[in-house]
């Protein structure tokens, strides 16, 4: 995990890009659940002083990736079954919510995006699992942006993303030793179609099936596994 490159990133504050780093390690599991994040090891990594590292914290802590401890810093926040279901269940009415808003707005730009988008997605997902995961959780990102970008709420989709990024976190976490799911290249194929054919409601069914399909799979994965709540120092 390269952590110095963020503070380096031009167009960005330094509280921006840390926590847009170290949400992305917490998302794809490198900084796991319960992991304490001393500020003497992050201020070193990143070689910034303790305001903008405070700022990023409590960024991170008010979208739930990070829990402060009175007296005692900050921690990686924990998973639980209990998380879980709220993140699947409020992601659920927000993207379908988003998507029904961008099909209803979007011009031919936004059409021509969402086909691109997919067309990359498909194209890594031909194999029976992706050659490159990192390309492909872009790729699973950029057309779950595309077909909702369109809605004309900017906080909707600020919310939408907080929501994505947490729900990947259990997917990532849960997921990734699970054979490529063929399923899912099918939903977004028929998904992005309605979307394109304007018919919201088949595709808001679609997104809502998909997303509450995986929230399942992980759920089950989850209680197979030991309880990963516990605080690691």
């Amino acid at each position: 995990m390269d952590l110095t490159l963020a503070a380096e990133q031009s167009g960005q504050t330094l509280s921006t890009s840390i926590a847009s780093t170290l949400r992305a390690a917490i998302s794809n599991g490198e900084l796991e659940p319960g992991r304490k994040l001393r500020l003497d090891d992050l201020r070193a990594t990143f070689g910034v002083s303790l305001s903008p590292l405070r700022e990023a914290l409590s960024r991170l802590s008010a979208e739930g990736f990070v829990v402060m401890e009175d007296q005692r810093g900050y921690r990686v926040a924990p998973i639980s079954e209990h998380n879980l279901v709220e993140v699947t269940k409020l992601r659920a009415m927000v993207e379908t919510f988003a998507l029904g808003e961008a099909i209803a707005k979007g011009d031919d730009k936004w059409e021509s995006e969402v086909v691109a988008s997919l067309y990359r997605l498909n194209k890594l997902e031909r194999a029976d699992a992706p050659s490159d995961q990192g390309a492909w959780e872009a790729a699973h990102r950029d057309l779950h942006y595309r077909l909702i970008s369109a809605c004309g709420m900017p906080l909707l989709l600020s919310f939408s993303a907080t929501l994505h990024d947490l729900n990947d976190r259990y997917r990532r976490l849960f997921l990734r030793s699970r054979p490529f799911d063929r399923i899912v290249r099918r939903e977004h194929t028929d998904m992005s179609n309605a979307a394109l054919e304007r018919n919201a409601q088949l595709a808001c069914e679609i997104m809502r099936t998909h997303i509450e399909r995986t929230g399942s799979n992980i759920r089950k994965a989850l209680l197979r596994t030991e309880p990963a709540a516990k605080q690691v120092d």
